[in-house]
């Protein structure tokens, strides 16, 4: 980036300001209070090859189409488990975390079952469940790309390099005079697109969104604006003959025929799921069965994300696709597997451990920074629930420079990129890039204290 230590501190100083003054500020429960907090920016971006840029889209394509299959197949006939691919255990005990409905009710959020009996036989507009993946990735030392996680249920984060790369523009137009970056300003038209395609002609498309006090209320409101498409609260909707209406103001009322929801499945529809939720839409579940509304992404994803399930996308990819992964996971074990188990018994001491149904960089143990009792403890619970646990071997991702105070500093970061599937599957070329603010964490969620920059997709 061609701007010295000043022009850099001016920069993330002034767009930072302009980010809280536009309200850019992310919500998170903790021990039942809300608290909304700005999700620091810095200016030094992360760069990517056009080249690597290119493999990177053709893997991340591959992976989501094989993903979707995959979907398509577990609510349909099931091969994949007949085949012995992957046992029926790990689809049918699938459970996961519902970060947007963190803090409503607290235990209920590491709750959510994955795999929804309701949806089987149902299938979605153009075949498609994940309309919006955002998978993360990590670049190893050896710039060596991996699969970290896959969120196919309701991914964010889209918005904040979106009108953080508006406010540099105005901040610091000749940064984009001097550099031949991708513009990153098409996630609107992917992301309309794609409703269209699942809308058919059939009425209006729709965000839906929890509430104000929801921890990413600010993205639901500006995609809303960028995408021209509305703003709806639970209360809007309603469900007549098997159809879904929106009502306005003045009581006007106008059909709805796609939900880009951001509410969580089993809060969707009291009738169907969560009996107690007030964020969903009575009978939704009728009209979505039916076919005559979509619903982005597709309710039952969360089979799909679980953590346990990820161990088995390589071999998605081969069983769909008849293909070799071009992206790969990181070296993980499933201690269910014997020779997994054993593994991971004899080398605790030294792998990642995570909780499968946990999420945001919580249930995540590095084995080497545990005392010797926690250690034990550790092995014995996965001695008690081997499903409830995966582990990885450490990979250790590059770490990027960013500005802390007036001084450049380096420290771990991820990449989320977003993959959007209508008509066909297309990667947004930006992506949100968080990172870590302490010198000594590979944690970079925003949730514990993490940084987002700018990801700059270079034309050539």
């Amino acid at each position: 980036m061609a701007v010295n230590i000043n022009e850099l501190t001016d920069s993330r100083d002034t767009v930072n300001k302009m980010l809280e003054r536009f309200g850019v500020r992310f919500g998170v429960y903790k021990k039942g209070v809300f608290n909304e907090q700005l999700f620091p920016f810095d200016p030094i971006a992360r760069v990517i090859t056009a080249s690597d840029w290119e493999y990177l889209e053709k893997g991340l394509i591959q992976r989501a189409d094989a993903l979707n299959r995959f979907l398509f197949d577990v609510y349909h006939d099931k091969k994949i488990i007949a085949d012995g691919v992957i046992p029926s255990e790990f689809v049918y005990s699938s459970k996961g975390y519902m970060p947007e409905c963190e803090g409503l009710t607290p235990a209920m959020s590491f709750s959510s079952k994955g795999y929804l009996p309701e949806c089987a036989g149902v299938t979605p507009p153009g075949k498609v469940y994940s309309h919006i993946s955002g998978i993360d990735l990590v670049q190893a030392q050896d710039k060596k790309w991996y699969i970290l996680e896959d969120n196919l249920r309701i991914p964010s984060g889209a918005s904040y390099p979106m009108i953080a790369r508006t406010i540099t523009r105005k901040v610091s137009p000749d940064t984009f005079r001097r550099n031949d970056v991708a513009d990153n300003r098409d996630y609107a038209r992917l992301l309309r697109e794609m409703m269209d395609y699942v809308n058919g002609g059939r009425g209006l498309s729709v965000i839906l969104t929890p509430g104000r006090y929801n921890s990413a209320f600010f993205e639901h409101s500006y995609l809303a604006e960028k995408n021209d498409m509305l703003l709806a609260y639970p209360g809007d909707l309603t469900v007549e003959d098997g159809m879904v209406y929106y009502t306005g103001l003045y009581n006007t009322r106008e059909r709805v025929g796609a939900i880009y929801r951001r509410v969580s499945d089993e809060y969707l529809d009291p009738l169907a799921f969560e009996a107690t939720s007030l964020l969903g839409v009575p009978n939704l579940m009728e009209a979505y069965r039916l076919g005559n509304v979509a619903v982005v992404n597709a309710l039952g994803n969360g089979v799909a994300d679980d953590k346990g399930i990820y161990y088995f996308v390589e071999k998605m990819v081969r069983y769909y696709l008849g293909e070799e992964p071009i992206l790969h996971n990181a070296p993980t074990y499933l201690p269910y597997f014997k020779d997994d188990f054993d593994y991971v018994m004899d080398n605790l001491d030294k792998l990642v451990i995570k909780d499968v149904s946990e999420a945001g960089g919580y249930g995540v143990v590095f084995g080497s920074s545990l005392a010797p009792d926690k250690l034990e403890e550790l092995r014995s619970l996965i001695v008690e629930q081997p499903r409830r646990w995966i582990a990885q071997e450490v990979v250790y991702f590059r770490d990027l420079e960013i500005l802390e105070g007036d001084t450049r500093v380096e420290r771990k970061a991820d990449l989320r990129a977003f993959v959007v599937t209508g008509r066909q599957t297309s990667v947004w070329k930006s992506g949100l890039t968080r990172f870590s603010r302490n010198p000594d964490s590979f944690i970079v969620n925003s949730s514990q204290g993490g940084g987002f920059k700018d990801t700059w997709v270079m034309k050539q």
